[in-house]
């Protein structure tokens, strides 16, 4: 069986050795190098040739997001971000996911090596996936991920949250869920959203997109009414769940255990949009590992919602996806950047469409 090769890039010494332990622990993995700088790690990357490269956030010589920056600019690779559970940290780390690492995972906060190793299944889970990502070269001048083409005009424009776009991502989601809202005119249908995250970051990816977007982007909180113009992200420590209140759509904040391992979930909502909104709504899932989101979707399918799916090309992973396609519950399969388009002209198409409860 061929190993993934990971070379481990931390300036703490324990870190790299507990890291070591966990991934040479596993069957189908091994490390072929650390280094405490990228400095060092530039060496190493060219003696050992890393399937994956784990990086910390915040590394000394130079700062890890030049790194990674030139890394994805000159030598593509799959990089896992190893993060601090901090406000800077997570700040840090939804950049370092633009810049093009696969994912992240957190360093505990209290005693390290214990926790640590408390996380072996899960740091091998993520080296696992960040191996198996499609990754694109970044080439300076390249036009930037909201530079894609104008939306089509709406025939009849939205003034109701009456319609509304459900989304669910995972592995690569952060940035296809940026290209996907940069694109919605100011107007659009109301937009709830889930993407595998913990606790801690997803206020700071909500703040970024609220900041890009003609659109406003918030963690959601519960209890608020879904409006036109709004987009309301699952918190990293609950599942997002869409409920109506009279003629309102309102969102609901649930703690209840994981759902396919995950909370928040993409199947729990999905499965709230379909008993909730039915055809008033537009599923739409994106690049991710695993099949969460596949029944939940079918559910919407089954309730006269009209779904799309992330086209395998443009996935980081095209895992959930793949999932939903396989099982009937999508209409439409589309490359990412034509997705909003795609969602807008099926909305101007039915803009009139009487709502049934």
């Amino acid at each position: 069986m061929t190993k993934i090769k990971v070379l481990i890039v931390d300036d703490s010494a324990l870190i790299r050795g507990v890291m070591k332990e966990i991934i040479n622990s596993q069957p189908d993995m091994e490390v072929v190098g650390v280094a405490p700088d990228p400095l060092a790690a530039r060496d190493l990357i060219k003696q050992t040739n890393p399937d994956v490269l784990t990086l910390d956030v915040e590394m000394p010589k130079m700062d890890g997001l030049e790194f990674l920056e030139k890394l994805m600019r000159l030598r593509p690779m799959p990089v896992l971000m190893v993060s601090t559970l901090t406000e800077r940290g997570s700040e840090i780390t939804m950049r370092a996911l633009e810049l093009g690492a696969v994912d992240f995972v957190t360093k505990p906060k209290i005693s390290i090596q214990s926790g640590m190793l408390e996380y072996t299944d899960l740091i091998a889970e993520k080296i696992r996936i960040t191996s198996r990502a499609r990754i694109k070269q970044r080439t300076p001048g390249a036009a930037p991920a909201h530079a894609v083409g104008p939306l089509a005009p709406l025939r009849n424009p939205l003034t109701s949250s009456e319609k509304l776009i459900i989304i669910g991502a995972s592995t690569g989601g952060t940035e296809a869920i940026k290209d996907f809202l940069i694109q919605l005119p100011s107007d659009c249908p109301g937009v709830l959203i889930t993407q595998h995250m913990p606790e801690g970051f997803t206020r700071s990816f909500a703040n970024r997109l609220d900041k890009l977007c003609k659109i406003s982007v918030k963690e959601a909180e519960g209890g608020e009414r879904v409006l036109p113009g709004h987009a309301y992200l699952a918190p990293g420590h609950s599942h997002l769940m869409l409920v109506r209140s009279g003629a309102n759509y309102m969102t609901r904040l649930d703690q209840g255990p994981p759902v396919n391992r995950h909370r928040p979930s993409v199947d729990v909502l999905f499965h709230s949009a379909a008993v909730s909104a039915g055809k008033n709504a537009v599923g739409v899932i994106l690049t991710g590992m695993g099949k969460d989101g596949a029944a939940g979707m079918l559910e919407m399918k089954k309730a006269g919602a009209y779904n799309l799916a992330q086209d395998e090309a443009s996935c980081v992973v095209f895992g959930m996806p793949k999932e939903a396609i396989a099982s009937g519950a999508t209409h439409d399969v589309a490359p990412l950047h034509e997705l909003p388009g795609r969602v807008m002209e099926f909305f101007a198409a039915h803009g009139n469409r009487a709502m049934r409860v």
